[in-house]
């Protein structure tokens, strides 16, 4: 029975150790493919607004509310409030979820998109 105890004990350690592991995996790779995918357009500082607004604590902000950004007229009048599920679908395609966005740039791979929304909720 001890020995029993002992296993079952031994394979939670290593099940919390690796989800642990894959959870900074995960974070590093949201920021890494924000660096690599984003970056050149936003900044994660507040008040540096670059081709792109700033995306600092963009959730929970309606879409075309930072000052200063070159916002398109479709994306400020969208009404869009950016949470987990707008930020997802509007980087699978900017231009079919807000025609006339000024965004082209997509990330098609779920997997890649899911990351940087993860690394922009936590932001």
């Amino acid at each position: 029975m001890a020995r029993r105890v002992q296993q079952v004990a031994g394979a939670l350690i290593i099940v919390c150790s690796s989800t642990a592991i894959s959870a900074r995996a995960q974070q590093s790779s949201g920021e890494q493919q924000f660096q690599r995918r984003c970056a050149s357009c936003h900044s994660m500082e507040p008040d540096q607004n670059r081709a792109g607004p700033h995306l600092s604590g963009i959730v929970g902000r309606r879409a075309g509310a930072v000052e200063d950004a070159n916002y398109s007229d479709a994306l400020r009048e969208s009404g869009i409030v950016w949470d987990e599920e707008a930020l997802n679908s509007f980087l699978s395609n900017p231009r079919d979820m807000v025609p006339g966005s000024r965004m082209t740039f997509r990330v098609a791979d779920a997997e890649d998109r899911q990351a940087i929304v993860e690394y922009l909720l936590r932001k």
